[in-house]
């Protein structure tokens, strides 16, 4: 299967009605987050589909499909990248040579394409399972909060939303530091996606490695953080102790 196979067979699939619920649901109009985007009309699982036949496609093919107009093509290519990271990632193989380079090559060309992860599920279903995953293992590309920082000081969107979520898997992998890090870079960020995001990963943070954290965190910036963040990050907790954050 090539690029281009793959490309038309999700063209044929197309579904017009879903079609214009999803321009809807991703903020595609003029001023809103997603302009200027195009959608098909396929459902997460019909990609899905997809990505089980298309798994071992070359990642020059991969790139096709990531410089795609049609957004359900690229997170076909963002997936398809996700499943041949995993399988590099394994226990196994994580100080094996050959696929520390597989996974550089993934990552690398990640990056390359950032841009293209041009909405909130490309990056949610991606940046965890190939930055995050990363950041835990051993690899050859250099400085980690080097590469991480461009993203998280760049001015793009979703490279900074990158940043924040890819600590997700940082998180359940038992390390905090990456959460902290970017959670007090992203706190007064103008977009309320970046608010959701960071509230996001400091109730993760809480939520599977310690509470203590979360609140040393909010001890520290609660009374000054977005009402959005702080209610995400919170919302884990009892409804007396949400009450005390929000009075904060």
């Amino acid at each position: 299967m090539t690029a281009q196979e793959i490309i038309d067979y999700m063209v044929s699939q197309g579904d017009e009605d879903q079609r214009r619920i999803l321009t809807g649901f991703f903020k595609t109009a003029p001023g809103e987050y997603g302009y200027g985007d195009k959608f098909l009309g396929l459902k997460v699982p019909q990609t899905r589909e997809v990505v089980k036949i298309a798994k071992q496609l070359p990642l020059g093919e991969v790139a096709q499909l990531l410089t795609s107009p049609w957004h359900e093509v690229r997170l076909c290519g963002l997936l398809i990248m996700v499943g041949q990271f995993e399988k590099q990632a394994t226990k196994r193989l994580a100080n094996d040579e050959c696929a520390i380079q597989r996974r550089d090559e993934i990552v690398t060309m990640y990056l390359d394409n950032a841009e293209r992860a041009n909405n909130w599920d490309l990056v949610d279903l991606s940046a965890p399972k190939i930055l995050g995953h990363w950041l835990m293992l051993p690899t050859r590309l250099g400085n980690k909060q080097a590469i991480m920082d461009r993203l998280a000081f760049s001015d793009n969107l979703w490279k900074q939303r990158m940043s924040m979520v890819s600590t997700w898997k940082t998180i359940q992998m038992g390390d905090a530091a990456w959460c902290l890090r970017y959670a007090e870079i992203h706190l007064h960020h103008p977009h309320d996606l970046m608010h959701k995001a960071v509230g996001w990963m400091l109730r993760e943070l809480g939520k599977r490695l310690n509470m203590d954290l979360l609140r040393d965190f909010l001890h520290q910036h609660a009374h000054d953080m977005p009402r959005t963040a702080l209610r995400y990050a919170i919302e884990k907790m009892t409804s007396e102790e949400r009450e005390y954050w929000m009075s904060r």
